[in-house]
Formats: structure tokens, C-alpha cells, sequence
């Protein structure tokens, strides 16, 4: 990583981001300051092409997404930030990722600009969508050369207001037009929502918003509960990629076995997967081989991968709109199931098929889990697990069986792997079912290996199957249905992958 140098000619609008890279870079800036090198640096560069693109193919979608949410809520100015940069380490950020809600209006995605914020204004009985944004700095800037958190040297050029203007099919404005925007008025200025939790310094300039709280990310979370098309298409091709990665960690099982970390050498083979066919990974990749398949949200990734274990990756691709994908799928390490490991898998491969068998549009979304628990109550009973029989702990005041599975079988999926956080319980675990919902299945079984209560041959053993379902007219089509699934299916996979 290059060296930073110090931050000169930083706009007024900043970040806590940039406040931090100047800090962490002033005391050992090398940058020349001279009248000679300031006049050498900001002369002799080309003209870069001023052809417009044609609209992105989100841009009608997103015209769409805005004209809804407006419609809810009439005379009232709707705020909804991109967000900053957040500091990983002294002057280095994360990569930066737009709030879900500023994407889903916009349908900027991996290359959106940190500190946009889309602004709708009542006007004469609608809605006028404006996105502010900081665009290019001129040569004849400082910033340019002299802003590590900003400046084209160090993080490339930004898009002009017109770019981005054709790209989007949205007005655009100068970032530094966006508090006299949200404060002429005074007194008289519209009523005014804000999505809380992006951007501070954004929800400090809208004086008076939220009196009943962030009604504006609720509603856009329950509009986001149904998926348009493009939404479809795009978390489909999140799927395809991550099929793909799925793949190459098959491929890459044998370097896996050797490595004195080889969750690291899988979670590497589909991490860059990830990033040939995406933009990146939609969540930590969970790469649990043996007992660490037990732990739920295991993102250590830095344990041995052993010949006669299974290992359970849980895995998604985050394309460049930012819908990502969420599969799992749980392999023998050696290519071969053993007779326990089979009974295991197919009892969870039980419980995703019953809960698939349940999904259309109509039914209430908690259904879904509880075809699965009804499986999975039933065969840790047949297995002498419950002291119980099946019926007496599937009641709501027993759920014994629910120590060998204790979180949920589905979750809404799309901009987020755990999409539309805000939507109200009615909508969302209490809500029904509709066409064009996009949501997981993922029953699972983890035996923890010390877990007395179940016999030794047991301990150890963790399965997660789960898949990414679409809700049509007539059911549900499993989205990631390529992948296989069965235990026989899954044997054959491995065996053609690995023999390439």
C-alpha cells in the first residue's frame, strides 16, 4: 500500500473517515507544498471523454421503487443517504458500501460515491428525486493530489454530475448544495423523514425529521419484501456465481486437506470466486469443517479440514448491484458420505424439502419454519433424542428438539442476507406470503461435541442445507435448484468436479 501524505484542500463537507486520514497521515506527509510543484502537478493532463452512457438497466426499476415510496408519504421531503466511509484501521477504510435503501432508489450499486444522498422534494403534488454527490475535483484542486480518502491519485476519478445524471436517469447536484437544499425554508420548510443510521451529519441537517421514528426505512424494508424483476434477475445471477465458487472449493478440497488451516485455503477459493464473477462476498464466509460445523456463524475459518469429515460452507456471491446470494451446502471431505452422515443429511434434506413443499403466496411467512421443525422433531424422536415424543415438543411452552437447531429456517433475502431488517413482525415473521418474495430455506442439525445428550457417534456432526426460493403465481422455484442437493447428487458432484 502506497504511503498517504497529507490532506490539503479537503472540502467542507467531510467525514469522520477523512477527519481520520488526515489525522493518521499529517505527521509524516512528504507532499511538496512549493508555488513550483503545485503549478507542474496541475498542468499537462488530457481532456477524459465526454460521451454519456445510456441508462443503467436498474435505472426504471428504481424510478419505480421511488415513485411508490412516495406515494406514501404525500407533502413530505424524503432523505435517504448513500452513507460514509467507515474507518477500518487509523487512515484506512473499509471498502465502501451504500446503504440498502439509498441503492434500492437509485440502483447505484458497487460503484456509487460515499457521502451521496438522494433527496425527494414534494413540488406541486409530487415528488422531485435530486442525488447529491461530490464530483470530480479540478487539476486546478489540491484535493486531487493531496486527499488520501478522497483525491483522484489515491482512490481514482469520481463521475461528473452528468455521468452519473445519464447513468441513473435522476437529477444530480453538487454535495455541496445539499445543506442550503435541506434547510431553505426555515420554518415553512416541508416535513421532512430521514433513513437514521447511514449518515449522522445528513440526519443533523434535517431539523424536525422522524417524529415517530424511521417510519421511511420500515416502509421502504416492507416494500423491499417483494422483489421486482430486475431485483430477480440480479439475485439469480448472485446464485449462478456462487454455484461457481462452490466449484472451485470442490476443486480445491485436496490443497484444503494439506494446509494446517484449511478453512483458510477454502474460504480463499471462494472468496476469489467471489470476486472474478462479483463484487465481493454478500457476508463472512462460514467455512466449518468437523465439530466447527456446530457453531452457527463460524467466520474463524482456521481450522484443519480432515478426510472423513464433513465440511459445511455457507457462502454467497455479492454482485455489482449488491443483491447477494446465500447457499449452503455441506460436503464430505473424503467424497463419501458415511452411514451416519447420510442419516443426518437426509433427515435436514427432509425438512428443507417439507418447508419447500408449504411455500406459496398466501400463507403466513412463520409456516415455512414450522414444515421444517416438524421433520426435525420427528426424527430426533425416532432417534431416542427427546424425552418427549415428537407432538408434546413441538408445542410453543416444550420445542426440545430446537436444542439441535435453534435458529430460524428462513430469512427475506436481497440487497441485504438478512434483507429488510425493518419491516414490522406483522409483515415479516406474522406476514403472508407473497408472489415475488425472495427468502431462504435452511433447516439444519449440529450435534456439538459435547453435548452429552446424545450418543458419541453423534457428536461433531453439523448440517446446513439451504437454498434461495423465489415465490411464483403457482409455489416457489428454487433458485439455487442447480446445486446438488441429495446425498447421492451431492457424491457425484464432487466425484466430476475433482476428476477435471
Amino acid at each position: 500500500m502506497s504511503e498517504s501524505t497529507t490532506t490539503q484542500g479537503a472540502p467542507a463537507q467531510g467525514t469522520a473517515a477523512q477527519g481520520t486520514a488526515q489525522q493518521g497521515t499529517t505527521n509524516r506527509s512528504t507532499t511538496p507544498t512549493g508555488s513550483a510543484f503545485t503549478e507542474q502537478i496541475q498542468q499537462g493532463w488530457a481532456e477524459r471523454p465526454a460521451a454519456l452512457p445510456e441508462p443503467r438497466p436498474a435505472a426504471a426499476f428504481a424510478a419505480e421503487r421511488r415513485a411508490r415510496i412516495a406515494a406514501m408519504h404525500p407533502g413530505v421531503r424524503l432523505v435517504i443517504p448513500a452513507g460514509s466511509l467507515k474507518v477500518r484501521s487509523n487512515d484506512t477504510d473499509y471498502p465502501f458500501r451504500p446503504h440498502p435503501d439509498f441503492t434500492y432508489l437509485t440502483g447505484w450499486g458497487s460503484d456509487a460515491e460515499p457521502d451521496s444522498v438522494l433527496v425527494l422534494d414534494p413540488v406541486e403534488g409530487e415528488h422531485r428525486a435530486t442525488l447529491y454527490f461530490r464530483g470530480p475535483a479540478g487539476r486546478g484542486t489540491t484535493e486531487f493530489y493531496a486527499n488520501p480518502a478522497i483525491g483522484e491519485f489515491w482512490v481514482g476519478p469520481r463521475p461528473s454530475l452528468e455521468h452519473v445524471a445519464a447513468d441513473l436517469g435522476l437529477a444530480t447536484a453538487d454535495l455541496g448544495e445539499l445543506e442550503a437544499a435541506l434547510t431553505a425554508g426555515g420554518d415553512d420548510a416541508a416535513d421532512a423523514l430521514v433513513v437514521t443510521g447511514a449518515d449522522p451529519a445528513v440526519e443533523a441537517m434535517v431539523a424536525g425529521a422522524n417524529p415517530d421514528g424511521d417510519v421511511l426505512a420500515r416502509d421502504l424494508s416492507e416494500l423491499r419484501l417483494v422483489k421486482d424483476a430486475h431485483e430477480i434477475a440480479e439475485v439469480q445471477a448472485a446464485v449462478d456465481a456462487t454455484a461457481r465458487g462452490f466449484d472451485d472449493v470442490i476443486a480445491d478440497l485436496g490443497e484444503a486437506t494439506r494446509h494446517e488451516r484449511g478453512e483458510r485455503v477454502v474460504e480463499g477459493a471462494f472468496h476469489r470466486r467471489a470476486r472474478l464473477d462479483g463484487n465481493a462476498v454478500g457476508y463472512d464466509t462460514i467455512a466449518a469443517s468437523g465439530h466447527h460445523a456446530c457453531y452457527l456463524h463460524w467466520t474463524r475459518n482456521d481450522g484443519r479440514v480432515r478426510e472423513g469429515d464433513l465440511i459445511l460452507l455457507d457462502a454467497g456471491v455479492e454482485v455489482d448491484s449488491l443483491y447477494t446470494a446465500d447457499i449452503t451446502r455441506t460436503l464430505p471431505i473424503s467424497g463419501r458420505f458415511t452411514e451416519l452422515q447420510r442419516r443426518v443429511y437426509e433427515a435436514v434434506l427432509e425438512a428443507a424439502d417439507a418447508a419447500f413443499a408449504v411455500v406459496r403466496p398466501g400463507i403466513v411467512f412463520k409456516e415455512v419454519h414450522a414444515a421444517a421443525m416438524e421433520v426435525i422433531a420427528r426424527r430426533t424422536a425416532e432417534w431416542g433424542l427427546l424425552p418427549i415424543s415428537a407432538e408434546e415438543s413441538l408445542d410453543p411452552e416444550q420445542q426440545l428438539h430446537r436444542r439441535w437447531m435453534v435458529h430460524g429456517t428462513s430469512h427475506h433475502l436481497g440487497l441485504d442476507v438478512h434483507d429488510c431488517a425493518q419491516a414490522r413482525r406483522d409483515f415479516y415473521h406474522e406476514g403472508t406470503v407473497h408472489e415475488g418474495m425472495v427468502f431462504t430455506i435452511e433447516p439444519g442439525l449440529y450435534f456439538q461435541a459435547d453435548d452429552l445428550t446424545v450418543p458419541e457417534e453423534l457428536r461433531g456432526i453439523g448440517v446446513r442445507i439451504e437454498d434461495d426460493i423465489l415465490v411464483t403465481a403457482d409455489g416457489a422455484v428454487n433458485l439455487s435448484g442447480s446445486i446438488p442437493r441429495t446425498a447421492d447428487d451431492v457424491e457425484a458432484w464432487m466425484e466430476r468436479v475433482r476428476s477435471r
